[in-house]
């Protein structure tokens, strides 16, 4: 007799939840709370020549929890570098997460929001922008042109950028980051727990030489046809088409009044472009019957590829960090997270900032009222001395604007 199976239950569904998420492995995990300082270390890079920025510990300007703070940049024009220890792991035969949330406040025209994961032995005091780093990933801003996340693997101490384009969020509220590569060497990235890109870190980064290669032995052949149109040989050229003038008298003017045959000399009409006039005769084009399609050379195994199945082992994972450099200072960070489980990173995700994204829009908007309210009880400007003030400060803004391009530009493409 055939026993009846029964439906799970949605309790026995969310223990069987519960269950996996438990037993996630959490290598790292921040959320800033009492006590943040003694896990973290300030490098002193830059400090000798005062260009060391400090961070500020806040819930920030607009938040949807007061009590729920992270790690600000503070002051403009100012290098950034923090760092924290985490037990070293291999994510050899694991899914390795990085997760974190990045809120530009300060309305970013060009810097980035980035985060690294180090490994081995690093001295946390000098850790700054030559400290070699296994992955660095986060959003990046830059003017009009670079709007985009970062997404850079090291292996072989080669630094090896995404070869897909990634787009970041530019407003100003908190968003999530999250990078899982697997086992499989298939990877995906999420922005706000939805997966912006996915595919292979033997594609998708030019980590190892291709596998396959166009063969360098091969030409096209001489009776290759790539014309996908002809000209219809059955199509003639109409009689007296090459009579028919580019122009003809306008028909609508009129000799003036005033004209004199004697003095001005005789009166001819001016023209204007023939409608009846085509241009020159070309046949009509007809599909090719020989058309063969655009010849491309046969793909061959790349006798320079060599496989390695641990592409996408990292195998002394030791440290997180930050470092920056910021024109106009105003990022903050929170909720950092090092896992071996994309749906605990979601969760957390969604227990952060899912909980308080709609308080925060809602504080934002606030805030951006009050400001508009502020700026309409100014007066207009109604004196030339005002004017010029204004233009004055036009054009530092300006200066400002080209000069935070230009060291941003400076800086990262350094780095890169």
């Amino acid at each position: 007799m055939a026993i009846p199976r029964r439906n799970p239950s949605v309790l026995g569904l969310v223990l069987l939840s519960m269950v996996a998420i438990a037993s996630a492995e959490v290598f790292f995990e921040e959320k800033f709370e009492d006590g943040w300082e003694k896990r973290w270390v300030k490098s002193d890079w830059k400090k000798d020549e005062n260009m060391a920025g400090e961070w500020n510990y806040t819930a920030g300007k607009w938040n949807g929890d007061s009590n729920d703070k992270g790690i600000q940049t503070s002051e403009d024009y100012r290098f950034y570098a923090i760092s924290a220890e985490f037990p070293e792991f291999s994510n050899k035969d694991k899914t390795l997460v990085f997760q974190f949330s990045v809120k530009h406040e300060q309305k970013l025209d060009c810097g980035g929001g980035y985060m690294k994961l180090l490994s081995g032995e690093v001295d946390q005091k000098k850790f700054g922008g030559e400290t070699p780093y296994s992955i660095m990933f986060g959003p990046d801003i830059c003017g009009y042109s670079t709007k985009k996340v970062h997404a850079i693997l090291t292996k072989n101490e080669t630094n090896h950028l995404i070869k897909k384009e990634v787009p970041c969020e530019t407003d100003q509220l908190t968003h999530v980051y999250t990078l899982i590569i697997r086992p499989d060497a298939t990877y995906s990235i999420l922005v706000d727990n939805e997966e912006k890109q996915t595919g292979s870190l033997y594609s998708d980064w030019d980590i190892l030489p291709p596998k396959t290669i166009k063969d360098p032995e091969a030409k096209k052949p001489e009776d290759w046809d790539e014309k996908e149109y002809i000209p219809d040989p059955e199509d003639k050229k109409p009689e007296g088409y090459d009579d028919i003038p580019k122009e003809i008298p306008d028909p609508d003017a009129k000799k003036p009044e005033d004209w004199d045959d004697e003095e001005d000399g005789e009166w001819t009409a001016p023209t204007i472009p023939n409608p009846e006039y085509k241009g020159p005769w070309k046949p009509k084009k007809i599909k090719n019957p020989n058309y063969k399609g655009k010849w491309k050379a046969p793909m061959i195994d790349n006798p320079d590829f060599k496989d390695d199945p641990e592409i996408y082992v990292y195998p002394n994972l030791k440290y997180v960090g930050i470092e920056l450099w910021q024109v106009k200072s105003g990022t903050m960070f929170d909720n950092v997270l090092v896992s071996d489980d994309p749906e605990y990173a979601k969760k957390l995700a969604e227990e952060t900032w899912g909980k308080n994204k709609d308080a925060e829009k809602a504080a934002f908007d606030d805030a951006e009222k009050k400001r508009e309210d502020e700026e309409s009880k100014d007066d207009p400007v109604d004196s030339d001395d005002e004017s010029g003030d204004a233009a004055d400060a036009d054009d530092d803004h300006a200066d400002d604007s080209d000069a935070e391009e230009a060291e941003k530009d400076e800086v990262h493409h350094d780095e890169l």
